[in-house]
């Protein structure tokens, strides 16, 4: 086939992508391209060959060698062109390979298949390598890298946001421990997930009609065809393979890609001006702007933000290839091409999500500033912790009194304690319910409500406990090892 310049391709996955994440195309080229997909289905056409050899106990090294070879063999070149003949994918690789293999292994060649027989174990042959071998691996970098943030941040102090409003106070970590739970999560599912893709040989309507005139158990057959794969038979075939295998990976997929863009956003929001929070590493010869020389935008978290936007509707065209017409129609023959460019888009952004967490800071004098600022009444984050100890002490009207409280300090220009230092009967019987607690610090109530970065329950606890239990979770469940196994 005539080789171009990839600057001609029409994809930004094949020209601008495969070159700024260079390592992830190349990982996954070799099962998510035409060629990987040419090459599989040449290597279903020789696992077929191989059982139906094995059932009549004629497989024998040498012939597993020159299948092998046969195999090595064919080129996607050679098999576009037969397809520009017969103007069909199967046909053109059967006549192909037909001519590569010894000749008294050619009329085993396709014998008792469908065409589908070979797509669909072939495609799910390869997505589950390209997830094991490849996106599996990506995700349990960047799980891993959160773990290490959250865990090293774990006792960071950080104000706490609701609807875009300062909360009470949790920890940095405690923040990334939830795309550590979230993320954790998802990643063993689409593991679990992968290993429950079927294949098939049950020919053109799936009841076996023509295997049943070749061996006496064509389902022993399809199962040693598709162990030469290390897959198991579908349940229930038409001409298809049940889509649910392959449509539920998928989804799930596209929850982890959509927990990944949350962490986008909430990354690249703490990174406003206004805000300051965190920081992207930033390269010493990286522009921000190509007119404002000061800008350090953070374009990595908006770019993992992007690829979601472009990549997530393709769902929809998932659940529509769930439907196909009585035994199988064609409906999903060009949609289902494109499943290797969602997946492409999917670990692409992995890989720059895990290139973001991986060179994260923390500006920690920023984050005690705008957690004492409170919003506006300085220390005001505490009046939650104000009005529960004032509740416990007995009093019915609790929040009234606090909420009360925060409107003068606002209206007065008072910090929250300064406030409750006007109101030494609130502060009596808050003072008295901590002290009953064990909580009461040495300089007295006040002393408390001047450090709101105290106030943070067990965030610190959370984020390290979940850092530790994903940490192994990563260790042991997503090994590829263990996986083929």
């Amino acid at each position: 086939m005539e080789a171009r310049s990839i600057f001609q391709n029409i994809s930004p996955l094949d020209h601008r992508y495969s070159l700024s994440e260079r390592a992830v195309f190349d990982a996954l080229s070799p099962w998510l391209s035409e060629e990987a997909s040419v090459a599989a289905c040449v290597k279903a056409e020789i696992a077929l060959i191989a059982a139906h050899l094995s059932l009549r106990g004629g497989l024998t090294a040498e012939r597993r060698e020159a299948l092998e070879r046969a195999a090595a063999s064919v080129g996607s070149g050679e098999v576009y062109a037969e397809e520009e003949r017969t103007r069909h994918n199967i046909r053109a690789l059967v006549n192909v390979l037909t001519t590569k293999v010894p000749p008294d292994l050619a009329p085993l060649v396709h014998l008792g298949a469908t065409s589908v027989d070979i797509l669909d174990t072939s495609m799910a042959y390869r997505i589950r390598g390209a997830v094991r071998e490849v996106i599996l691996p990506a995700l349990k970098r960047l799980e891993l890298l959160l773990c290490d943030f959250a865990e090293r941040e774990a006792e960071t102090p950080q104000v706490g946001r609701t609807h875009g409003q300062h909360a009470v106070p949790i920890t940095v970590g405690f923040a990334l421990a939830e795309y550590v739970s979230r993320l954790g999560k998802s990643i063993l599912e689409i593991r679990r997930l992968a290993g429950q893709l079927k294949g098939k040989l049950a020919g053109a309507v799936g009841a076996y009609n023509a295997t049943a005139l070749i061996v006496r158990d064509p389902e022993e057959l399809e199962r040693r065809y598709l162990a030469e794969l290390g897959l198991e038979p579908s349940e229930h075939s038409t001409q298809l393979v049940e889509p649910e295998y392959l449509l539920r990976l998928l989804l799930e997929c596209n929850t982890a890609f959509g927990i990944i863009a949350n962490l986008a956003d909430d990354l690249r929001n703490l990174q406003r001006t206004e805000i300051g929070e965190l920081r992207e590493g930033f390269a010493a010869d990286q522009v921000g702007s190509s007119t404002m020389p000061q800008k350090r935008n953070p374009w990595n978290s908006e770019h993992v933000k992007s690829l979601w936007k472009a990549f997530m509707p393709r769902v929809i065209t998932f659940f529509m290839d769930q439907i196909s017409e009585h035994q199988r129609d064609l409906s999903n023959s060009a949609s289902q091409r494109f499943v290797a460019d969602y997946l492409t888009g999917f670990c692409m952004a992995v890989s720059r999500m895990a290139q973001v967490v991986e060179g994260l800071s923390t500006d920690r004098e920023r984050l005690l500033s705008n957690l004492r600022a409170g919003g506006g009444i300085p220390g005001g984050i505490l009046a939650e912790s104000a009005y529960i100890l004032l509740a416990e002490s007995g009093l019915s009207d609790a929040h009234e009194r606090i909420r009360t409280l925060t409107l003068r300090a606002e209206q007065e220009g008072l910090s929250f304690a300064g406030a409750l230092a006007g109101e030494p009967e609130i502060l009596e019987r808050i003072g008295a319910q901590m002290a009953g607690l064990g909580l009461l610090p040495e300089g007295g109530p006040l002393a408390f409500f001047e450090r709101p970065e105290a106030y943070c329950g067990l965030a610190a606890k959370k984020a390290k406990e979940l850092a530790a239990a994903y940490r192994a979770l990563m260790e042991h469940g997503t090994n590829n090892t263990q996986e083929r196994t």
